[in-house]
């Protein structure tokens, strides 16, 4: 029996949906099983990554631990620094106000030394008479300040080069040469020849020139038989001699110098010496005006009792008129422009 057509025509359409729903589902189910996969697979990117983030924090958490402890150390030890700092400034501070006293004391200490030995130059300036002691003492401080080359001391410098130039131009005595030079002369006192013995003062009276004529005779040899001319001429010639040594002629403007006896030489010596040693007191005391006398009084014992002619007396007799030309008064300046800056920077002015 025939099925009719439009009975057909449902089923078939049945047929191809179910078909279509059938592969629909099917591709349902593979991407949702595609879709499960996936998931599963984040899911387990999401734990890897959990995990790498998990540890990756803990390692940050160790290294900001670490972290911090070091800036804990670092902090101490910038603490420690800052202390070791504020100590060294400190220290510093102590160590330069220590200099700047140190620097003030040796100052100080150095204008101490200079006027103690300008003081003590002075009076040996004022013992001695002479104005060396100082002008070396003066010389030695310039000297020294110029080495210090402080600005504090410069004042000082300068009032020691103006106290120099004064003490230098103001001349010296220096009486231990003088002294020195009058005991030369009180030496030779008794070496020195008198008028009224002129054969001993000069050496070339009669006889004399007769033995210098005898030796200055040529030599003939002791076998050789001398003339009888030249016998007699030796013989005339010293008999002639001995006659002129009977007489003699001399000016003397003292005649009292030639009536001096023998045996009035020794006290004439001893006075001269006298003089000489009360003249070296005198210029020891600084007691120039008899020093002066006593040295004039000298010179005319020497010029009046004693050969002019002889070189011992010309030179006792020039050696003392340069002693009195030197023995004289000189007034040694005061270092008062160094005295005073001194004690100006002493007292910090």
């Amino acid at each position: 029996m025939a099925v009719p057509a439009v009975a057909v025509l449902p089923g078939r359409w049945v047929a191809v949906g179910g078909a279509v729903l059938a592969a629909f589902t099917a591709a349902a189910v593979v991407y949702a099983w595609n879709t499960q996969q996936r998931v599963k697979a984040l899911e387990s990117e999401l734990v890897r990554r959990q995990q790498d983030a998990a540890a990756q924090s803990a390692e940050a958490r160790v290294a900001a631990r670490e972290a911090q402890e070091t800036a804990r150390s670092a902090a101490a030890k910038m603490a420690l620094l800052d202390a070791r700092v504020a100590e060294t400034s400190m220290q510093r501070t102590q160590l330069e106000d220590l200099i700047q006293s140190l620097a003030r004391s040796r100052d100080e200490n150095v204008l101490a030394d200079v006027e103690a030995a300008v003081r003590v130059a002075l009076q040996q300036s004022a013992i001695t008479g002479s104005a060396d002691p100082l002008v070396a003492t003066l010389k030695q401080a310039d000297e020294r300040l110029a080495r210090y080359n402080q600005p504090r001391l410069e004042r000082v410098r300068r009032a020691v080069a103006q106290d120099l130039e004064r003490t230098r131009a103001a001349g010296s005595t220096d009486l231990s040469v003088l002294a020195i030079r009058l005991d030369e002369a009180v030496r030779v006192v008794d070496e020195l020849p008198l008028l009224a013995s002129p054969e001993r003062r000069n050496g070339n009276g009669p006889r004399a020139q007769a033995a210098a004529a005898v030796a200055a005779a040529p030599a003939v040899p002791a076998s050789a038989p001398r003339p009888w001319s030249e016998r007699w001429q030796d013989m005339a010639g010293h008999l002639w001699g001995e006659v002129r040594a009977l007489v003699r002629v001399t000016r003397i403007d003292h005649p009292e110098a030639m009536l001096v006896a023998p045996e009035q030489t020794w006290f004439l010596r001893e006075n001269l010496k006298l003089r000489l040693l009360n003249a070296r007191l005198a210029l020891l005391s600084r007691q120039f005006d008899t020093a002066q006398s006593d040295l004039r009084d000298a010179l005319a014992a020497l010029e009046r009792y004693f050969d002019p002619a002889s070189r011992r007396v010309v030179s006792t007799t020039e050696l003392l008129r340069q002693v009195s030309a030197q023995a004289r008064q000189v007034s040694v300046p005061r270092p008062d422009a160094t005295l005073a800056a001194i004690a100006t920077a002493s007292a910090g002015k």
